[in-house]
């Protein structure tokens, strides 16, 4: 059964966003540029999940699109699920909409794909696994 994992919240400094949770006694945990989608991220956990601020590190990455277009605010929802080849290839069968057939590695060394909004009510959804042990 999938779990929400976290919300992204795409922001233009994560410097300044993080005082309002830290105000409210939350702490951000972990910081990571992720190169491939040239985004700065922090984790910031709340109870079972988490929230990810989201920091561009260029104007044209698709967070720095996102900000132009939309402003701060609610950028994705994420799940996390066990299997998560299975997941998509599910999405898939169902006719749903995905912005990648890949399964890219993030933050964390996390997997994850996007299922676009026209499929989601509207909101850009995130799936993601646990990193893949060693072996």
């Amino acid at each position: 059964m999938p779990t929400l994992d976290h919300i992204g919240i795409a922001v233009r400094s994560i410097d300044q966003a993080r005082a309002l949770y830290e105000s409210l006694g939350l702490r951000v945990v972990h910081e990571e540029t992720v190169e491939q989608e040239q985004v700065r991220t922090a984790l910031i956990p709340a109870g079972d999940a988490r929230i990810e601020l989201l920091e561009p590190t260029t104007p044209n990455s698709p967070i720095g699109r996102f900000l132009a277009k939309r402003g701060e605010g609610l950028h994705h929802i994420a799940l996390h699920v066990d299997n998560i080849s299975a997941a998509l290839e599910t999405l898939k069968a169902q006719g749903a909409r995905v912005i990648s057939e890949d399964i890219q590695i993030g933050a964390g060394g996390h997997l994850y794909f996007f299922v676009h909004p026209s499929s989601a009510g509207g909101v850009l959804l995130e799936i993601c696994q646990d990193p893949i042990a060693d072996v």
